[in-house]
């Protein structure tokens, strides 16, 4: 199957029993077993659940996996793939990390004795120099948040499988539409399914893909021991989004391709973000390990005041939390998705006060670029 027709047609397509199109919602908590551990493949929601299942398998799929799992938020799943390692272990990050990510690590995981390492992981060279004997893990975001970074996932996962590590790919921003990670040598693939995948701000989730049977039963076994589980109303509520996602993720990147070529253009716009720019550092690898660059962009507007001046005059932008849904978001990276990095850190990293981050929705761009336009001037 094509890409498309796998998020449609992929996993678990409709239902034998009734005949339904669509999977149905099995809000249900337990179920009937015929005797003492003698049951028809589910005993318990958080266990497994006919809908979440069914997500479970789509998300497999289209990612290259062996096995899916389904999460309450992208951090759940995030701190569940974490919880694969133990005390003592020692995780290399990219730097330039969600700031939700950078916080578990340093302030709730690090209590648990796991131990990490940011680095410049679009700099391969980086990753070797900060392998130690209890290193465990590389973990990849690429490309990055918010300065769109982009590490190559082969080359690294070369890297781990030398020194016997796993690699693990946050896919959020590019979708396992435009890249899959799993066929570049990555071992566990992330996703904050609250964004493209759902594509509509209406659920918050996280979904995990793993391409080893020893690994998924690791997993599960962490999934089922803690619980942060998505419930069946948000499980069919994605597999409904991830139905759209090829033609919206096209149209994402043909709205983004003009507001860039704007915003590059624009005198009050001192950088642009970009993995689609030719003048992008990391270009021709984006063009090389993914088949499209997506609907994320940063530009620098050179002050706080600058930055707040936009934020308070565009129309169709709306200033919100989150990214990937069909209207057009924008925020302020430094006081919103990154604010629980420390200021000095993330003026090391690049994320200055008048760095603004935009997802590109699918509304007419040319009423996106007058909104900016205007709100700028």
């Amino acid at each position: 199957m094509k890409r498309k027709t796998r998020l449609i047609h992929g996993g678990i397509s409709g239902d034998p029993h009734t005949g339904a199109v669509s999977v149905p919602i099995y809000q249900v908590s337990t179920y009937k077993q015929h005797g003492v551990g003698n049951f028809n493949g589910f005993e318990y929601s958080r266990t497994g659940n006919p809908t979440r299942h069914a997500l479970e398998e789509l998300i497999a799929d289209v990612e290259g996996g062996k096995a899916g799992f389904a999460f309450g938020s992208g951090m759940a799943a995030i701190t569940a793939v974490m919880m694969l390692f133990n005390s003592g272990d020692h995780v290399i990050l990219t730097d330039d990390v969600y700031g939700g990510t950078y916080r578990v690590m340093t302030k709730v995981l690090n209590r648990v004795g796991i131990n990490s390492t940011f680095v410049d992981t679009s700099n391969l060279d980086n990753i070797e120099k900060e392998i130690r004997p209890n290193t465990k893990a590389i973990y990849i975001e690429t490309p990055t948040n918010p300065l769109l970074k982009i590490t190559d996932i082969e080359g690294a996962a070369q890297i781990a499988k030398k020194h016997r590590l796993l690699t693990i790919v946050d896919n959020t921003f590019s979708t396992p539409y435009w890249q899959n990670p799993i066929e570049q040598g990555a071992d566990i693939v992330l996703h904050s399914a609250t964004k493209y995948l759902g594509g509509h701000s209406d659920v918050v989730a996280g979904l995990v893909v793993v391409n080893d049977k020893q690994l998924a039963q690791d997993l599960h076994f962490v999934q089922n021991s803690t619980g942060g589980v998505l419930g069946p109303q948000d499980s069919w509520l994605l597999m409904r989004g991830m139905k759209t996602l090829g033609i919206r993720m096209e149209e994402h990147e043909e709205n983004t391709r003009k507001v860039v070529e704007f915003l590059t253009n624009h005198p009050k716009v001192t950088k642009v973000y970009y993995p689609g720019l030719k003048s992008h550092p990391n270009h021709e690898l984006a063009k090389k390990q993914g088949r499209g660059f997506g609907g994320m962009v940063s530009f620098d507007v050179g002050s706080e005041e600058a930055a707040d001046q936009l934020l308070n005059s565009v129309r169709y932008f709306t200033l919100a939390e989150s990214l990937g849904a069909v209207e057009s978001l924008i925020s302020v990276p430094a006081r919103m998705t990154h604010a629980s990095i420390p200021a000095d850190r993330r003026q090391e990293l690049g994320i200055t006060d008048g760095l603004v981050r935009i997802s590109v929705g699918l509304e007419d761009v040319e009423d996106l670029i007058e909104d900016l336009a205007s709100a700028m001037n």
